[in-house]
């Protein structure tokens, strides 16, 4: 029986290096076997450092590949470089949540009355409750206020009140990023839409309409809470100004003839409360302008809509690399008050739970600021994977590379993984399954920080370079694991 303490003890034994200076490019491996079968294994085994050179990423490439099932390290470099895992510690945050929610946990936003209904009016206050779904939308909100109105309420008497509490209240995950980019997202206990609006113009004439709405594909009810207004400049694209309503300016040179984005919402209490107004006015339901409550206050139960069971949105996380469902999910796994300490929770965790040392600070991967190493990433994939919670039946197969980057099709190998990426930061975390051969668990992370950091903070959404450097980084990840595919599978 393969017992944690033993996959622990092969991580270790593999990664260990001579020296702290000393780098070691591959681990030594068995004796080959006679034959080309061999021979071919031991070329491409041999063949790490010119692919890595070929790659001209700059900055430091780091990476580990193991036994999935001994945890023994196969080839490594730099294992125990600690560098941004980008998007690759959902990987980490996927596995805490399960462990402390549960697979079957589920968020739910529940519609309260603090009174008793006559004549369907709630005699007293109707209460919009979150209870921290990331993923809830608009037309979930939509057929929540119908499925009301179908049972006769029609108002209330009292105030229209909204419960955000659940989590903390922050208004971005990470403060190194573009105002306007809607992957930076506000965090509260009532998310919609992954807290953005949907802004879209169209030209006619020599004047522009602009439309901002909680666009749904059955539902979509206007936002008075944001606006937008146009500014006749070249730079910056986007201006935003915070308070009761935000406010946006948009640069006439980046509109061309028509088009759309979302827009991060930084008040997502309020904007999920005034979606549920509006969607409640269309189905006949008055209600007061909405007000914030800042203790919980129960109340019979009128509606709810629930999320799927947590595997159902972690997998969706790890597919869509959604910064808000991780920072949600691992928020309320560890109860904390903050994204610091609640990461700083998860990094106690995965020590205990896996012996493995992290620096994270948020859920996502978003700030830069995070860091862990290829060998603790490697190592917390065995373990969990040999105690029967690893990530295989969530993780997508990003499918096996030719040397260009290009999927094979009908490969039989799968590559089951998360991949992240930050500006000039590329990571990819997973297994390595072969139809008939060696499971293999591997991470990779490249990396130049200094580089990342030099950019401005106004330009980190596609600063020049970026799409290059991150194409090579992908390129290298998937000339890797073919290689170790055919060395070591």
């Amino acid at each position: 029986m393969i017992t944690r303490r033993f996959v622990l003890g092969g991580l270790l034994a593999g990664v260990a290096l001579p020296t702290l200076a000393e780098v070691m490019e591959t681990s030594p491996r068995p004796m080959a076997r006679k034959g080309a079968a061999a021979s071919r294994s031991a070329s491409a085994a041999g063949d790490f450092s010119s692919l890595v050179e070929a790659a001209k990423l700059g900055g430091v490439v780091s990476f580990v590949v193991a036994d999935a099932r001994t945890g023994a390290v196969l080839a490594a470099r730099q294992p125990d470089l600690a560098l941004p895992p980008a998007s690759v510690a959902k990987a980490v945050t996927a596995l805490y949540a399960l462990d402390r929610l549960g697979a079957g946990h589920r968020f739910a936003t529940r519609v309260l009355a603090g009174g008793p209904v006559q004549g369907g009016v709630v005699q007293g206050d109707l209460i919009l409750a979150g209870g921290g779904d990331p993923t809830l939308q608009t037309d979930q909100l939509g057929d929540l206020v119908a499925r009301l109105a179908k049972s006769g309420i029609k108002g209330a008497t009292g105030r229209f009140l909204y419960w955000d509490g659940a989590l903390p209240r922050l208004t971005a995950i990470a403060d190194d990023q573009p105002v306007h980019v809607g992957y930076n997202a506000a965090i509260c206990g009532l998310n919609l839409n992954f807290n953005r609006v949907h802004f879209e113009w169209k030209r006619g004439g020599e004047d522009w309409q602009f439309a901002v709405d909680a666009r749904g594909e059955r539902f979509a009810p206007k936002v008075d809470m944001v606006r937008v207004a146009l500014a006749r400049r070249e730079t910056p694209v986007f201006t935003y100004d915070p308070g009761r309503i935000e406010e946006w300016t948009v640069a006439t040179s980046a509109l061309g003839k028509g088009g759309s984005r979302w827009l991060p919402v930084r008040d997502p209490g309020r904007y999920v409360a005034e979606v549920f107004r509006t969607l409640a006015r269309a189905q006949g339901i008055t209600l007061a302008a909405p007000e914030r409550m800042q203790a919980r206050l129960d109340g019979t139960e009128l509606g709810r809509v629930e999320s799927a069971p947590l595997p159902e949105v972690l997998r969706g996380m790890l597919r869509f690399s959604t910064n808000l469902t991780a920072e949600c999910v691992g928020l309320a796994a560890s109860g904390a008050g903050g994204l610091a300490a609640s990461a700083g929770a998860m990094n106690d965790w995965l020590r205990q739970a896996f012996g493995a040392e992290a620096a994270l600070r948020d859920h996502s991967g978003l700030g830069g600021a995070s860091r862990i190493t290829t060998a603790g990433m490697a190592r917390i994939l065995v373990a969990a994977q040999a105690e029967g919670r690893g990530l295989r039946p969530i993780l997508r197969d990003v499918g096996m590379k030719d040397d260009q980057g290009k999927v094979i099709e009908k490969h039989p190998v799968k590559v089951l993984a998360k991949s992240g990426t930050l500006n000039f930061v590329s990571g990819l975390a997973g297994h390595i399954s072969p139809p008939g051969g060696r499971e293999l668990v591997f991470a990779i992370f490249s990396g130049d920080p200094e580089r990342r950091d030099a950019v401005p903070v106004g330009q980190r959404e596609d600063p020049a370079g970026a799409k290059a450097w991150n194409g090579r980084a992908r390129r290298l990840q998937g000339q890797l694991i073919n290689r170790w595919a055919g060395a070591y599978g």
